[in-house]
């Protein structure tokens, strides 16, 4: 049986707005096996985004508590849950976030300096990834040098690139167009074939539908939790 990798008991998250209580997070429950390919869904206001944050460990919980890799991380301080999100998560965003002035081999080697690599080691790794997502000869480009494919690839290589236990990708696909999205989400399940846990977080079905199992989201609890009978076929892109 697959170990879990996260655990959510009773998760809430209220935030102050004004005089306002905003109750974006309402007592959710949640269960990830390790390797597993989830879909977290939902209209805006529904808590996704606040659920994605937390699963980040990019915020803490009102109540409740967050397991991730079986340490209980809902209470720890904000220096401590950065070490945490650069050693266990990767992230993949919309709008790539890649530094300008820095070339795609410097943006992929970036969290391997805040985790006290060796500049060598940092090089030597991040040429790795590079070549994995096909990439390697644009390693000295900058983004602005770069396709929108290609920078989300350099992304998902900065992703990797410590190793994390969960990568999680938001929107990954929404700023791109629908041929580079078949072929960013054919990247997104080869890291997954090679044994990565993947949360997609999206409110595109069509994306969702590359997902193992599609977690809805609405009014700040846990809708429906379905394993997806119809992953969709994907045609990987192989080019470079």
């Amino acid at each position: 049986m697959n170990q879990e990798i996260i655990r959510l008991d009773g998760i809430t998250r209220f935030f102050k707005v004004g005089t306002e209580v905003v109750r974006a997070l309402r007592g959710v429950d949640l269960s990830i096996k390790k390797n597993e390919y989830v879909a977290l869904m939902g209209p805006s206001g529904s808590g996704k985004s606040t659920l994605m944050n937390l699963l980040g460990c990019l915020d803490t919980p009102t109540g409740g508590s967050y397991w991730l890799n079986g340490m209980d991380v809902s209470k720890l301080p904000d220096n401590e849950l950065a070490e945490i999100r650069n050693k266990e998560i990767g992230f993949v965003f919309q709008t790539f976030n890649l530094l300008p002035r820095l070339t795609a081999l410097e943006n992929v080697a970036l969290p391997m300096i805040y985790a006290g690599y060796a500049k060598g080691d940092r090089l030597q790794r991040a040429m790795e990834v590079l070549d994995n997502v096909k990439l390697s000869d644009r390693v000295k480009h900058k983004p602005n040098e770069l396709s929108g494919g290609q920078r989300q690839r350099v992304a998902i290589a900065r992703a990797m690139v410590n190793n994390p236990s969960i990568i999680l990708a938001d929107e990954p696909t929404g700023n791109l167009d629908s041929k580079t999205s078949v072929e960013i989400m054919g990247l997104i399940e080869e890291i997954h074939r090679a044994g990565n846990t993947i949360i997609l977080v999206t409110h595109e079905e069509d994306i969702a539908r590359h997902a193992h199992r599609i977690v809805r989201l609405s009014d700040g609890l846990i809708a429906s939790d379905e394993m997806n009978a119809e992953i969709r076929t994907m045609n990987y892109y192989k080019g470079s």
